[in-house]
């Protein structure tokens, strides 16, 4: 099946109270996103891959080994991750499901100490990537970064909550104050709802 370009759950200046603007939405979703799909379509056009879904084109192209992915990889998953992330945020300042608190105290001993490991992650990852809240296949929760647009798709994780790196995900609101982007992401913009719905 083609990528779509998902439209956008809130209005473009919705979340600009919150601390992302309305001019970081239209080029990090109506140009970044839109070139991943454009791009993913004219790469999948003619192949084994054209008519899957996303998941399983980034399974079946994930190359572990690969210093480097491939282009129908990095355009699949970018998308696939993009349409996550704009699920994870709200306009409104959403409180933490009483059952997702839970399991993220038992996972990390506070949702505060959550909150450093995660944004932790999201600071120390070298270059573009993403920071990720996943659940393995046991049940239990951790938190993992990785690298460009790999994702937890590839590794059989769940992915319950998701901040994207990249430097144009923040670099119109915070230039180059990557961790008061993410501690910004997690207080005032993440859809809690959303993450305790992804839960096994």
């Amino acid at each position: 099946m083609a990528f779509e370009l998902p439209a956008l759950p809130y209005a473009h200046d919705a979340l600009s109270d919150n601390g992302m603007s309305k001019e970081t939405l239209e080029y990090h979703h109506d140009i970044h996103h839109k070139a991943y799909v454009d791009n993913g379509n004219k790469l999948i056009a003619g192949t084994e891959w054209e008519g899957k879904s996303v998941e399983e084109i980034i399974k079946g192209t994930y190359d572990a080994n690969a210093v480097a992915q491939s282009g129908i990889f990095n355009n699949a998953s970018q998308h696939w991750n993009h349409a996550q992330f704009w699920e994870m945020m709200s306009p409104g300042n959403s409180a933490m499901p009483s059952e997702l608190e839970k399991a993220i105290t038992e996972a990390f001993g506070s949702v505060d100490k959550f909150k450093e490991e995660f944004s932790a992650a999201g600071a120390g990852q070298f270059g573009s990537g993403w920071a990720w809240l996943v659940q393995d296949a046991d049940g239990s929760l951790k938190v993992t970064k990785t690298e460009n647009g790999v994702n937890p798709v590839c590794f059989g994780q769940t992915a319950l909550l998701g901040c994207d790196v990249w430097e144009h995900s923040y670099y119109i609101d915070f230039r180059n104050k990557r961790p008061a982007y993410l501690t910004n992401f997690l207080d005032k913009l993440v859809n809690w709802e959303n993450v305790a719905s992804r839960l096994k």
